[in-house]
């Protein structure tokens, strides 16, 4: 007995992205009060932006989706004048964001075409 369906419909995109302190989020993002409970060195830190996007695509292909939240924490210093870097990468290459004090790494990457956007 052989069986067939049909399955049609429009390809789907749908997108969303949301700034948390637009939603009313107030006591992280206040650089007096901020985090400071929290830190030992009792430095005013303060989240400067939490954003999130998400996206979900469905087409003949198949099915891709993805989320991310990314947040900024500042803290309130005098600013160091450092020697000047230039980096020009018109080449593909590999990136690290690790913290400076426990040299754990937070994200990682590459980017294979930077000439693409």
């Amino acid at each position: 007995m052989d069986h067939s369906s049909t399955l049609s419909m429009e390809n789907i995109l749908v997108e969303m992205s949301m700034d948390h302190q637009k939603l009313g989020f107030i006591l992280p993002f206040n650089p007096i009060v901020g985090l400071r409970e929290i830190v030992n060195d009792h430095k005013p830190l303060f989240v400067s932006n939490i954003f999130h996007k998400s996206f979900i695509e469905i087409d003949e292909k198949g099915t891709q989706a993805c989320a991310e939240t990314v947040a900024s924490l500042d803290f309130i210093s005098y600013r160091v004048q450092r020697g000047r870097i230039d980096f020009v990468a018109g080449h593909p290459f590999l990136f690290v964001i690790r913290e400076n004090t426990t040299g754990i790494v937070q994200f990682m990457g590459q980017m294979l075409n930077p000439s693409l956007k």
